[in-house]
This record gives C-alpha cells, structure tokens and sequence, in this order.
C-alpha cells in the first residue's frame, strides 16, 4: 500500500497499527500525534505532552540537551530506568553525582546549632564556640562565639563568629585558622588510597570584613598530604557562598577508626611560613610553604568579624542542597566529642550519690550517647550553682574530684562547703545542677 506524504511516494506499510516509512530525503514533519512506537534515526526540537516508554539516545553535542530533547508543559514520563548524566537538577537542585541521598554532610555541627561551651575570649588552639569548629592560631586575640547573624532565606539560624580583638602579627609562622576534625570510620566512602578514590565538595557560607583571597586546605593527618584550593570574597560584611570540589586522592588510605584522619581548615590568616611557595592545588605531601599562597589578612583590624556557617563536605562532584539535621540530632553527634551537663537551659540536672564523708558525695554520671573516647577529666564552670540535698540537710558544691571513666559514663567526687553528713555516710544523695555548665574533657579529636 502506498501513501502520498507531501508529494513524496515512497514506501509506506500499515499494518495492525504500525506505520512504517522507508526511503531517502524524507521532508521534515513538524507535528506529530501519534500512539504506540514511534522510532526514526533522530528526533530534533522540543517534546511536548506526555510520553510513555522509554527515550533512548544522545542528544546532539552542537545542541544543549534540553533544547535537543526538551519538555514543556506537564510532561509524564513513565518508563525510564535509569538516567546518565554528569549533572542532574530538578527543581534547581543539584544531586549527588555519587554517594547516599541521605546522610551526605560528613561535616557534624556544619549549621552552627549547638554551642556546649559557649562562647570564649582570648580563644587559643581549642575548641571555642559552636561544637566541632577548633580555632588555631599563634598570634592575636579573638573571642569565639555562636552568632545569630546568617544570610537571609537559607534556613540557617546560627554562624560561627570570629570577633578580632587584638591584631595578629604578620611574622612568618604566624597563622589563623578554623579547622574541622574528621575521625576515619566517617571518611571510608571517599575511597581514599585507592584507584577508586572520590572526588568530594566543600560548601559554606561566610561574612567577612576583609575582601580578597581565602584558602580551603585539606589535610590528610594519616599521611601528611595535602591540597588547597582558593577562593574570592568579594563583598565585605555581605553573606556569600562558596563551593570548592576536590579531586580524589589515589595515595594514602585513611585509617578506619575513631582519630583524627582529614581536616577542613579555613584559613585566616597565614604568614610566610605558608605562603611563600606555588599553591598546592593537587594532593602531595604537606609542605608549609605551599599551603595558604595569596590568604589575605582577615586578622588584621580589631573591627574585623568573620562569621561561618552551612560547612558541607560530601562524595561527589556537585555541591548539593545543605543537609539541614534537627538539633536533637546534631547534639548527639556532638556529644560523642563533648559529653555536658547544661544547667544553664533553663531545665536543670537531677541525680543520685551517696555520702562518703561529712562534707563529700560520690556519684557516677552517665553520657547521653557513648563517647569517641573515654573522658580524661571534667570543669565545672560554677561550683556555687550545684547543690546536693538529703531527706536532713543541703548545701552547695565547693569542688570536683574527677575520678574515672569510660565511653559510657564517669565517675567523679563532689566536695561541699559545708560539712553536715557525718551521720549520713553511704546514704544516698540528689545532686542537681541548676545553672552553670560541666564538661567532661578528652574526647575532642
């Protein structure tokens, strides 16, 4: 059976359904409404309603895909079983060229949420501030602290704030840092050492007072390799947010336990000692004078503030949306590093001891989650606002006694300020804090 198209008399079957055209030069058709299969040697411009079945094929490499192969309307797609692509957006959003949809953030605390400690002046190399974030520096003063101050509009209800107070020098060795510590059994799936070694990104967001050029480095603590990548800041006092991805490194595999195997640091401030060499931007063994090459100074003005947040590290080549975690969660992870007794939430603490002497109680405190190593000693911010009571008598702490520990509880010895137990020794006691902090110390990487 032969069917005239535009003139055109080439071969042309029906049957049972099927319409099958053969021959060369066929014209172009511009519309088409058909049901069933429809398969020619290519399709070009736009599809448009709704497809069943599957699209198979490439789109041209002179033509972006979504104008080769693009969908207006409300399309339905039914069918398809698998997409490839190096970069897949729906909605906007970029999604993981590798690695879970869930859990993707490697970074605990990256949000800023919990702040344990609180804030610290003259802060020096120790954790400050926001859970997590370690501050590092040799030079200077500054006060850490957990900022409401966050860019509008991205769910983010806290920063990490670096308050100058006393400008760092510009000595060669000086240097400021943020560093966020990484224990091993959380880095496996970078496939680090291995020729199937991941490619990873870094996000976050920051406000700083100085413009210029900043460094990202990570480093391998297990190897001593390194790599660092910079970036602009553009805008001083203004939020903005930056996106680094990191090749995979092939050498060095991290250890799989609970020490510290890669570290983010977001440099400051760094002297010659680290910025006299070529930037290290591939994975190398650490050599200092290549780590910071072009950092500007942010630490060099007591008005200077520099605020962080929305920290992300995940597998893959695309930074996609921040992983936002509750703060029930985000403390439990936290707690792992920094087991605290907070008093000063408003909720207070109760619970038991016994009398061991007329003016001491001792008491075994269980951690909330187990700890990433057993704690070493404890502080008590203020001993004045704990107080022990007996069904006869109360009174107030005077000092703390830490005694011994494991990754599950401690135990510790409470000295009071009065001595009005002697008839009660091996009686039981309450203990309660009701305001004020306790810390149980060692557990931090």
């Amino acid at each position: 059976m032969g069917i005239q198209i535009n003139g055109q008399t080439d071969i042309i079957s029906a049957t049972d359904g099927n319409l099958t055209i053969s021959g060369a030069d066929l014209p172009t058709v511009t519309n088409l409404n058909a049901t069933g299969i429809v398969t020619a040697t290519s399709f070009s411009g736009p599809l448009t309603g709704n497809v069943t079945g599957n699209l198979t094929g490439t789109a041209s490499t002179a033509t972006a895909a979504a104008t080769a192969y693009g969908l207006s309307g409300s399309p339905t797609l039914s069918g398809i079983t698998s997409v490839s692509t190096t970069n897949l957006t729906v909605n906007g959003n970029a999604y993981p060229t590798a690695g879970p949809l869930s859990n993707r953030n490697i970074v605990i605390n990256g949000a800023m949420q919990v702040a344990q400690r609180g804030t610290v002046v003259n802060a020096g190399n120790e954790y400050a501030g926001p859970d997590r974030m370690r501050f590092s520096k040799n030079d200077g003063a500054f006060t850490i602290s957990q900022s409401t101050d966050v860019p509008s509009g991205q769910g983010f209800g806290n920063s990490w704030k670096c308050d100058v107070t006393s400008v760092a020098g510009t000595a060669g060795s000086y240097y400021v840092i943020l560093e966020h510590r990484i224990e091993g059994r959380n880095l496996q799936m970078l496939k680090k050492g291995t020729a199937s070694a991941e490619n990873f990104t870094v996000q976050f967001w920051i406000k700083t007072s100085k413009t210029g050029t900043y460094i990202v480095e990570m480093r391998d603590t297990d190897n001593n390799r390194s790599i660092s990548q910079s970036y602009t800041v553009s805008a001083a006092d203004t939020w903005e947010k930056k996106i680094l991805t990191f090749d995979g490194d092939t050498s060095g595999v991290l250890d799989n336990d609970n020490g510290s195997s890669l570290t983010i640091l977001l440099w400051i401030y760094a002297g010659s000692t680290f910025t006299s060499g070529t930037l290290q931007t591939s994975w190398g063994a650490e050599t200092d004078a290549n780590k910071a090459v072009g950092q500007v100074n942010a630490a060099d003005n007591t008005a200077n503030n520099i605020y962080i947040t929305g920290l992300q590290l995940e597998v893959g080549s695309v930074a996609t949306p921040f992983e936002h975690r509750s703060y029930g969660q985000e403390l439990a992870l936290c707690q792992r590093y920094l087991p605290a007794i907070n008093g000063s939430d408003g909720n207070g603490y109760l619970d038991v001891g016994y009398i061991q002497a007329s003016n001491q109680m001792n008491t075994i405190y269980r951690f909330s989650v187990p700890t990433r190593t057993k704690p070493t000693g404890m502080t008590v911010s203020t001993p004045g606002n704990c107080a022990m009571t007996t069904q006869s008598a109360g009174g107030t702490w005077s000092s703390v006694l830490f005694n011994n520990s494991t990754i599950t509880s401690a135990q510790f010895t409470v000295t009071m300020t009065t001595s009005s137990w002697a008839s009660q020794i091996n009686y039981m006691a309450f203990w309660s804090v009701n305001s004020g902090l306790i810390l149980f110390t060692g557990c931090e990487l």
